[in-house]
């Protein structure tokens, strides 16, 4: 019966949650199953939920916010501790999917002190280590018997990694490397963990060899005494501060004062420095992309989850939360009944589907490159990073965006650190800058476009990588959008192509033509680096809408397909409304068919109504996870919100100190 499809219904829930759930069109746990990729994926977080929620030791203690900075250190440290003794009990430590969602579950999002260890100093080793290095180091960091992070931003630069400062020269005599900071801006900075949990890193620096710079490599080094943890002798190191979030994490900054590491603590699997000093160059300069690219496809899934995390929390809140009347001779309505209130939160929910999917498409890709390396084919990579700079561009910006509408759709509570999504929205959207700035990324993804754009006006459109055929095919003059029945999305992503390939081609003509005018290729690309990133973003857009449908077309449970193509409905009207300037500046889409795709948008919030709450329910998030007296499964939320705000520190006492000793004196003085 359609009455049992929702799993998440309890007795002593709110009944307007429950009127929620109960108008369910699907089973909420086929639907997590799409999610999380298969069946078997979603039932183990279920379990491994189910097992946390019996181990109070792996609980909060008390509710983050009311801590100190130290106070969470400690806390997380604690059960970081006790998670590395029990964690067989509780997962297969070997499957990355199930170690994430226990640290979500029992660490939560503002980081741990080992939250680069498993996702950027293990990655690293694996994929720049030789096997001998990897014998030595790998079992270690895997045992935890060693902490490591990933230092490669510093003060003075971030993005742009020629002109990082630290240097590693090489002593032939002693078949050392010397790493030196010369200055302060070449202090590392910003690497989580560095600034106290770790005592080893993957470290780049600019490697120099017989007064000869060969650029950034990556060296393994050790930072702090494995008895002591005090720092070693040549070794400045510590916390940078407070941030706006995600501060459990120890981001720190690291100096060098002529420091001396093994010839062989440099990375080898891809370069090498034989004794006397020879430089054996990776096979292809694209070879060392594999690491960014391995974290920024990882991203997406992460962004994703945040963002369906924030909007479960404003869904749910505005399901139970009633104000004002629709109709005067009617009881208060639900906040969710307001068309505002689900245009503001509809239209994210796609994208969260849309990030999660085009995130499990990109993963997919990226272990076939990996694949493809191995056997020596590395033409792909380039291509991937490309698409990854996009998609980590517009997916982190996106995602903040509908977190801080998720916020404010929330009213004042939102405001609440009871809500949690002030936290959610400042870890996620850390991710705009963090892994390269996002204006950077889009232009590295333009670089990829402008090429592409170049063989497309040659004539050798047949050189086209797979992700960029498009530019090479003939648009139709204009879009057949709401004139071709049962066109399914076809002519929705026929638009998208049509737009992105004509501001693709836009923007490398106006390239092109400054440098024909004289202009020195560095300068034009500046003077066209808006247009660019406009192109990039179009590009990037383009493939969410493409892996989305791909998804969707994959489906054979009839209800659950129903359910997605209705959120995939709404997800192209509303992104293709978002872009119409372009589409309607060569008259490819006409003012009626704007209007047309108006009122699809409208259609489809009105048919993702009744399962709002179940859309997001489907992602099974805990409320250890959610940590949210707003978003509670339950839908209890006003007794909940009294009970948390007594908890205060504040509220220990009746009368502060602070009034006792200032505020107290001065009304007596006053009343003198």
């Amino acid at each position: 019966m359609v009455q049992n499809l929702n799993k998440n219904i309890q007795e002593g829930d709110n009944p307007d949650l429950t009127s929620e759930r109960l108008t369910s069109t699907f089973n909420t746990n086929d639907m997590a199953a799409q999610i999380w990729g298969s069946e078997k994926r979603a039932r183990r977080r279920r379990e491994i939920s189910a097992k946390i929620a019996q181990m109070p030791e792996l609980h909060d203690s008390k509710p983050l916010p009311f801590m100190t900075r130290e106070e969470k250190i400690m806390e997380s440290a604690r059960k970081l501790t006790i998670l590395t003794e029990k964690m067989g009990q509780i997962i297969d430590p070997t499957d990355p999917a199930e170690l994430y969602h226990l640290n979500n579950e029992v660490l939560g999002l503002e980081g741990n002190p080992m939250a680069l260890h498993g996702v950027m100093f293990i990655p690293a080793l694996s994929a720049q280590a030789s096997d001998e290095q990897q014998a030595k180091w790998l079992p270690r960091a895997l045992r935890r018997e060693i902490i490591g992070t990933y230092a490669q931003t510093e003060l003075g630069h971030g993005t742009n990694l020629q002109n990082l400062e630290t240097t590693a020269t090489y002593d032939l005599a002693t078949q050392e490397f010397v790493l030196h900071t010369p200055q302060i801006t070449a202090l590392k900075w910003w690497p989580g963990n560095l600034g106290k949990s770790s005592n080893y890193a993957v470290v780049v620096a600019h490697m120099i060899i017989k007064a000869k710079n060969y650029g950034p490599h990556p060296f393994m080094v050790q930072l702090r005494d494995e008895k002591t943890h005090e720092p070693l002798p040549g070794i400045t190191i510590g916390d940078i501060g407070p941030k706006m979030a995600y501060n459990i994490v120890d981001n720190g900054f690291l100096g060098f004062n002529k420091y001396r590491i093994p010839r062989t603590n440099l990375l080898m699997r891809h370069t090498k420095v034989e004794a006397d000093g020879t430089y054996i160059k990776p096979p292809h300069a694209k070879i060392n992309y594999s690491a960014m690219v391995h974290v920024r496809a990882y991203m997406l899934t992460g962004q994703a989850i945040m963002l369906a995390s924030a909007l479960n929390i404003a869904t749910r809140y505005s399901s139970v939360r009633r104000q004002g009347q629709i109709d005067k001779s009617q009881p208060e309505v639900k906040v969710l009944e307001y068309q505002t209130q689900q245009h503001r939160l509809f239209p994210s929910i796609a994208r969260a589907y849309a990030f999660q999917f085009a995130g499990a498409e990109t993963v997919k890709l990226y272990e076939h490159v990996l694949k493809e390396m191995k056997s020596g084919n590395v033409s792909l990579m380039a291509d991937l990073h490309a698409l990854t700079s996009g998609l980590k561009s517009v997916v982190t910006y996106q995602t903040g965006e509908g977190i801080e509408q998720a916020r404010m759709a929330c009213g004042g509570h939102g405001y609440s650190m009871a809500s949690y999504i002030s936290e959610i929205y400042g870890v996620a959207i850390g991710g705009c800058t963090y892994e390269g700035e996002n204006m950077v990324m889009l232009l590295q993804l333009a670089r990829y476009l402008v090429k592409s754009a170049a063989l497309v006006k040659s004539g050798q459109s047949s050189k086209l990588g797979p992700l960029v055929a498009y530019l090479g095919v003939k648009s139709e003059p204009t879009s057949l959008i709401d004139r071709i029945p049962n066109s399914g999305f076809t002519e929705y992503v026929k638009t998208f192509q049509h737009v992105s390939k004509r501001q693709t081609l836009k923007a490398a003509d106006m390239f092109f033509g400054l440098m024909e005018k004289g202009e020195k290729r560095e300068i034009a690309w500046n003077k066209c680096s808006v247009e660019l990133n406009r192109a990039s973003r179009l590009h990037t857009r383009l493939f969410i809408v493409e892996a989305f449908v791909r998804r969707v077309n994959e489906i054979a449970d009839i209800r659950i397909k129903e359910a997605l193509t209705d959120l995939l409905h709404l997800h192209v009207n509303y992104e293709l409304l978002d872009i119409a300037s372009y589409a309607l500046e060569d008259g490819f889409l006409s003012a009626s068919q704007l209007d047309y795709i108006r009122d699809q948008v409208y259609l489809y919030l009105g048919k993702i109504r009744p399962n709002a709450v179940s859309l997001l329910d489907s992602w099974e998030f805990s409320d250890i996870e959610l940590r949210s007296v707003l978003g509670r499964r339950d839908g209890n939320v006003y007794e909940n919100l009294f009970k948390w705000a007594k908890s205060s520190p504040l509220n220990k006492t009746d009368v502060l100190s602070s009034v006792t000793q200032y505020l107290k004196p001065m009304m007596e003085k006053a009343r003198l």
